[in-house]
């Protein structure tokens, strides 16, 4: 009888979990559209109401490749994870939308590590943030490598000051933290949760090249998407730009607010703030930015993050035995 207690006590409190994440979120989506300081909601409405560019059409096409880079987001994890088990497109898509949904309210998408683990049993979980871990280093190296080509390209067309002393400070501090890093990873007895970095770099280095590989091609392809969605917008509302002269200032964003840490809910209001100042020397207008990164969020972010409610909700502990 108390068992039985237990578990219905057990079930009641996930339940309520599960309840408080899709309420959280859906209330700081409703917060941020309605009560944005950098652009009304009535004011976005209004801006999109006098192009008739963007059309049913138009969303169509957006949402489609909002879906397809969501799509490769799931098959990476897909990929990741059949390097400790092997799990189905269904399983994918509930971990990394579930995962979304869970981590929108928190500071750089931390509660997916989390999310993500809580479908596994405890002997996976280490495993699964490490693998996730992998999955966002790859998609960060990609907008690393791309964003600093591009921040080259913008700071030369445009002859922007560069404050050097500033630059050697943060160089300076990476590579502190890198030799830092290097010294842990020789400790044995330092560990996380149980695991040495030693052991750590042993379990990465387990996984297939051809699985490294594929990590790093379906980040580059997401990022493909995502960087051309948001050119896509610029053409819309007519802004008359070169495709190589937008992707500089695009990929100079991306990397820009990738090492800014910030709650995702807030991402859009980021990006928006430095993509203003950086298309303010391309001279295009600044509702116009800030209308195209909050949809930008709105497809991306949003749109998964609701459907990703489903699956907290229906979310199940996994069984003590796999």
């Amino acid at each position: 009888m108390n068992l039985i207690k237990h578990y219905k006590t057990k079930q009641l409190l996930l339940l309520l979990f599960k309840l408080s994440i899709v309420v959280a979120a859906f209330y700081f989506i409703y917060i941020k559209l309605t009560e944005n300081k950098n652009l009304q909601f009535s004011a976005f409405i209004t801006f999109l109401d006098k192009y008739e560019s963007f059309s049913f059409k138009t969303i169509t096409f957006l949402i489609l490749l909002s879906f397809f880079n969501w799509f490769f987001e799931i098959l990476k994890w897909k990929n990741l994870v059949k390097s400790i088990k092997p799990i189905s497109i269904h399983q994918a898509t509930e971990q990394s939308l579930g995962g979304l949904t869970a981590s929108l309210i928190t500071p750089n998408r931390i509660g997916e590590y989390g999310a993500k683990a809580m479908y596994y049993t405890k002997p996976f979980r280490t495993k699964i943030v490490l693998l996730n871990l992998l999955g966002n280093l790859a998609q960060m190296i990609i907008t690393t490598l791309l964003g600093c080509i591009g921040l080259l390209f913008f700071i030369n067309r445009y002859s922007i000051k560069i404050n050097y002393y500033t630059v050697l400070q943060y160089s300076v501090i990476v590579l502190l933290i890198g030799l830092l890093l290097l010294f842990l990873t020789k400790q044995n007895h330092f560990k996380i949760k149980g695991f040495s970095f030693r052991s750590v770099i042993i379990f990465l280095k387990s996984i297939s090249l051809k699985t490294h590989l594929t990590n790093i091609l379906y980040s580059l392809l997401r990022y493909i998407l995502f960087s051309s969605q948001f050119y896509y917008l610029l053409i819309v509302f007519r802004i008359e730009i070169s495709y190589f002269e937008a992707m500089t200032v695009i990929t100079s964003m991306y990397l820009l607010t990738s090492i800014i840490p910030a709650i995702s809910i807030f991402d859009f209001v980021i990006k928006g703030s430095i993509a203003v100042f950086l298309f303010s020397f391309l001279n295009v207008n600044e509702l116009t930015i800030l209308t195209i990164t909050t949809l930008m969020w709105l497809f991306n972010f949003v749109l998964p993050s609701i459907s990703g409610s489903y699956f907290v909700i229906n979310f199940k502990l996994p069984k003590p035995v796999e």
